[in-house]
């Protein structure tokens, strides 16, 4: 039995040490030089060509090295009937919490404002507010979400958590749904995505969605570029009713160098770095999938596909 890699270049190898530490016994195989595709039982896979796993007759599982699993959706060829596991590192969720802990706390903080001032050499002194003050709200309250919402909990911020069900996590304010959306908004100063990108999360950042925010909003996105329609956010920053942006995700990637969003001056662009899978710390779940795979189990973390996540 054999295993298809298809993924970053940059680790192969440290995902080879990880895993056969794990399973001895593995055969594991670097796409594109897999051998017969009737080996392959399980691929373990970051961003793969659509088509590709319809080659694979044998396929039990696909374990997906990001916690995303968008791409594959939208493969018109993905085989239905083989599970699919999105990773859920806890490296990856530290980093992503530590992302927006450092976002809220710039914006909250006003580093932006005093980076402004040092271009200028202006000594000018102000106040911090208390933390209690800045209302932070998560659009996402999954893995990532809850985490981030009990990291900025625990340093005193006031936050709140929409998702497309209900979620209750102690010391968060809770919203969900259609109805739950407006109210949500009205209360938040800081808006922060970690939405899946699905068919109804596609463009859910419009001009409507960002008009029932409190003027002088900040937003932050470490969800998919897709949530956004960026021409509606490109507006409200011109407008004002934005007060800044801080995006490490875009609809095109890499960023083009003709992007507005390069030059804007109430913008900050990261380049898809607020978090990624390490093989040291996500090895343990592919190992065990891969397991749970060859004895017919359910995955961890397994992919509701109708769903998308």
């Amino acid at each position: 039995m054999a295993l298809l890699f298809k993924g970053l270049s940059d680790n192969v190898e440290e995902w080879r040490r990880e895993l056969t530490r794990r399973i001895p016994d593995l055969d594991m195989r670097i796409w594109p030089d897999v051998g017969d595709p009737a080996d392959i039982d399980v691929a373990f896979t970051w961003q793969a060509p659509h088509g590709e796993f319809k080659r694979y007759p044998n396929l039990r599982a696909i374990l997906n090295l990001g916690v995303g699993v968008d791409t594959l959706l939208t493969d018109p060829d993905l085989p239905r009937h083989v599970p699919v596991a999105r990773m859920v590192d806890p490296s990856l969720t530290r980093q992503m919490t530590t992302y927006l802990l450092h976002a809220v706390i710039h914006y909250h903080r006003r580093f932006d404002h005093f980076a402004a001032l040092q271009r200028e050499a202006s000594w000018k002194y102000e106040r911090g507010r208390n933390n209690g003050a800045c209302r932070v709200g998560i659009m996402g309250m999954g893995v990532l979400g809850g985490d981030a919402a009990q990291a900025l909990r625990g340093l005193g911020f006031a936050v709140a958590g929409w998702s497309r069900t209900a979620k209750s996590i102690a010391g968060i304010e809770g919203f969900h749904g259609a109805d739950g959306l407006t109210p949500f908004l009205a209360r938040t100063d800081i808006l922060c995505c970690i939405l899946p990108l699905t068919a109804g999360t596609r463009g859910i950042i419009n001009a409507d969605l960002l008009r029932r925010l409190p003027r002088g909003t900040r937003f932050v996105n470490i969800s998919r570029g897709a949530v956004v329609i960026e021409p509606d956010l490109l507006a409200a920053l011109d407008l004002g009713h934005i007060g800044a942006a801080m995006l490490d995700v875009f609809t095109k990637e890499p960023l083009p160098a003709d992007s507005p969003f390069w030059r804007h001056p109430r913008v900050v662009v990261t380049p898809h770095v607020a978090g990624n899978t390490t093989p040291a710390t996500a090895a343990d779940q592919v190992a065990e999938n891969i397991r749970r795979a060859r004895a017919g189990q359910r995955l961890l973390n397994q992919v509701d596909l109708d769903v998308g996540y």
